[in-house]
């Protein structure tokens, strides 16, 4: 059954970032190197607010070194799919939400290790922090560069089948959950279950709640507009809990990391839930201000549109129409030079 769990982690996480590399269009990526903003704000959400946020949530309720190191894991991986999804139904900028999760993942290969190595000081007298196989976590990360690589190509050369891909992906996210959560729980047992403790629950019900008020702050103090907050609110929040599951399933011994294996499906639990809220707050109270913002820009448009036509009727070379008080209409010439 481990094994299995294994195969099972290692296959979810190749279709994820396959998925990823199909919604990635070289175009969008150009334009958004000219303009890096999408990259900075993944550089400060990913690498400096969620691990220095993990760090003190760890601090505060006094992990062991154990949960420790699973919740300083959680908060340094770089932003999962759950965002992009999400960004949709907020009608958020998908642009955005794309490029700042695979900037993420290519900006973790160097600085999640180097995260995970500065925040785990604090515990660097304990066995499983001097155990921590930074070595293993990039080769996980630099194992993932390739499907996203393929899926950058395939969204190349065959748009349509990366389109079928990308939904492949989210809803392959979707069935891994549930079904690590199943095979977790046969595999730990109820009793071991039981052993985590209350502090862990209320850190992944906090973190990405956290997390996503982060973020929004973030993109208000760079003045951006209402639907890239809400984008990048949610990119801030969502982890890549795939990657935080394959690293501690597959550098980390079940003896060793223990119950704490649990914390990134607890974590992946509460994130959807509460991104769920933000998507049903937002469909309630939200959706009518958007639409008037649309409406207006429209008419605007439409507005612009008239006068234009309107000057274009106006400027005749053979005649201009005349109106007088006593509703006479009366045709002045004008003369054409030859």
């Amino acid at each position: 059954l481990s094994q299995g769990l294994s195969v099972l982690v290692g296959l979810g996480l190749c279709v994820t970032m396959l998925g990823l590399g199909c919604a990635v269009e070289l175009g969008q990526l150009g334009q958004q190197l000219r303009r890096p903003v999408g990259l900075l704000l993944a550089l400060l959400g990913q690498f400096v607010a969620m691990p220095l946020l993990a760090f003190l949530l760890a601090l505060i309720f006094a992990l062991d070194e154990v949960a420790a190191v699973a919740v300083l894991l959680c908060g340094c991986c770089p932003g999962g799919n759950l965002s992009n999804l999400m960004s949709v139904l907020v009608d958020g900028d998908m642009n955005l939400s794309i490029i700042m999760t695979a900037s993420s993942t290519l900006l973790a290969l160097f600085l999640m290790p180097l995260c995970l190595w500065i925040y785990s000081r604090y515990w660097i007298n304990t066995a499983v922090v001097q155990l921590l196989p930074l070595g293993a976590v990039s080769l996980t990360l630099g194992s993932t560069l390739l499907p996203i690589g393929l899926g950058v190509l395939i969204r190349y050369r065959h748009p349509r089948a990366a389109d079928l891909l990308v939904k492949i992906s989210l809803w392959s996210l979707l069935v891994t959950l549930v079904i690590l959560f199943i095979l977790t729980g046969t595999m730990l047992g109820p009793d071991l279950l039981a052993q985590i403790p209350a502090s862990v629950y209320a850190i992944a019900v906090l973190m990405p709640l956290a997390g996503y008020a982060l973020g929004y702050g973030l993109a208000t103090v760079f003045k951006m507009p209402p639907h890239c907050r809400r984008t990048v609110s949610l990119e801030t929040g969502c982890q890549n809990v795939q990657l935080c599951t394959a690293i501690l399933k597959l550098t980390f011994s079940p003896e060793l990391i223990g119950s704490m294996y649990m914390f990134p499906l607890l974590y992946a639990l509460f994130q959807s839930a509460e991104a769920g809220l933000f998507v049903l707050a937002y469909k309630m109270y939200g959706r009518d201000s958007y639409k008037q913002d649309t409406l207006g820009e429209e008419e605007d448009t439409d507005i612009s549109y008239k006068k234009l036509k309107e000057e274009e009727v106006a400027d005749t070379s053979y005649g201009t129409v005349t109106t007088e008080e006593h509703n006479s209409i009366q045709m002045e010439p004008t003369q054409t030079a030859l």
